[in-house]
């Protein structure tokens, strides 16, 4: 069963693009184009928070700076305002007056829309101000929800990091040093084998890392494991090689590896089988870990009680979040489990994500 919801996205406007950094100088810059275009008037400027130019364009834009008084009262009222336009003496330029609608976002004000005009001013140019300023700040609440997804995103990872069990770390250490008198060499490589995994798992840099790099550290982690249960714990592999450079949400699939060797072995004196499987099917990878264990109530699943308290399931509903906020409602966990059948988690993630890359 899912663990989440589903639901689709739409583009629109060709702004867009420019809008998605917020409103920065930049992004006004590169808006004030098309916003020229698209309301053909002798100018337009885009005013920040503090009421000030970002950007302007038009061979009437100079006079936005005329205007910045009003522009202050319509950002302070939340009111679109009219201006008017001392005469600039310059040949050609008839700018005599100004629309200013406010841009509200995130609940406050964002800055202003200033459209240039000759007079008289009609009732289209009111208009088309007025959709168009509230498209930008439609663009830019999707900017800032952008920015809070992705500090949510990594304020998961931390969580993340501090769910990893302290029962590992302490047991790998504890094995390890078992074997620093039986067996020096295989202590060395235990330990250099942990070094690894908690560089990897404590890194700082990037949301995103390579399907390759997660399997690595997964190879890593089950290798610690292993030391410690013996035969008791069994591995099956099945990985296609032509998925190992996908992209995937750092530490999605090691807490899922974690799930299955903890619930695998609880209570179970012959342990069990962790199966890891990651398979190239179309436009998406296919990844499942599967382990032969008790299985769990499949209730608990769909009230997203993985997460619980007594820690026995740790970080699924966070991958789950992290796979939707980085792909799409259509990407999530699915659980297939049921007492006493064994537990199977499903990811499924694009093999291409616009926007996405490890660079973030």
């Amino acid at each position: 069963m899912p663990l989440g919801r589903r639901a689709g996205a739409a583009n629109r406007g060709s702004c867009r693009p420019a809008a998605a950094e917020g409103l920065t100088g930049n992004s006004a810059g590169q808006a004030a184009p098309y916003l020229l275009a698209l309301l053909q008037t002798p100018g337009v400027a885009l005013c920040g928070p503090d009421g000030t130019v970002l950007g302007a364009l038009g061979p009437g834009s100079h006079h936005g700076e005329q205007v910045l008084e009003t522009v202050a009262t319509a950002m302070r009222t939340d009111r679109r305002q009219l201006a008017t336009c001392r005469p600039c003496g310059r040949p050609g330029c008839q700018v005599s007056r100004a629309v200013i609608a406010p841009l509200g976002a995130g609940g406050g004000s964002a800055g202003a829309l200033v459209v240039l005009a000759e007079s008289p001013v009609g009732p289209y140019l009111v208009r088309a101000t007025d959709e168009t300023a509230r498209f930008i700040t439609t663009q830019l609440e999707l900017a800032d929800l952008a920015v809070s997804r992705a500090d949510l995103a990594r304020a998961e990872v931390r969580a993340l990091r501090a769910q990893i069990s302290p029962h590992f770390i302490y047991n790998a250490l504890t094995t390890t040093a078992a074997f620093v008198r039986s067996d020096p060499d295989r202590a060395r490589e235990l330990l250099l084998e942990f070094a690894d995994f908690t560089r990897y798992s404590f890194r700082q840099s990037g949301e995103f890392t390579t399907l390759a790099d997660e399997m690595g550290n997964i190879e890593k982690y089950l290798t610690l494991e292993r030391a410690r249960f013996g035969d008791r714990l069994q591995i099956r592999w099945r990985v296609a090689p032509e998925v190992l450079g996908v992209v995937v949400p750092f530490l999605s699939i090691q807490p899922l590896v974690e799930n299955a060797v903890r619930h695998g072995l609880a209570g179970r004196p012959g342990g069990g089988t962790v199966s890891v499987t990651a398979e190239d099917v179309g436009p998406d990878c296919v990844i499942s870990v599967e382990d032969d264990a008790i299985g769990m109530d499949p209730e608990a699943v769909g009230r997203h009680t993985i997460d619980d308290p007594s820690g026995s399931h740790v970080g699924l509903a966070n991958v789950d979040d992290r796979l939707r906020a980085a792909f799409g409602e259509d990407y999530g966990l699915v659980v297939e489990t049921a007492q006493g059948a064994g537990t199977k988690v499903i990811l499924r993630l694009p093999k291409f994500a616009p926007g996405v890359s490890t660079d973030r």
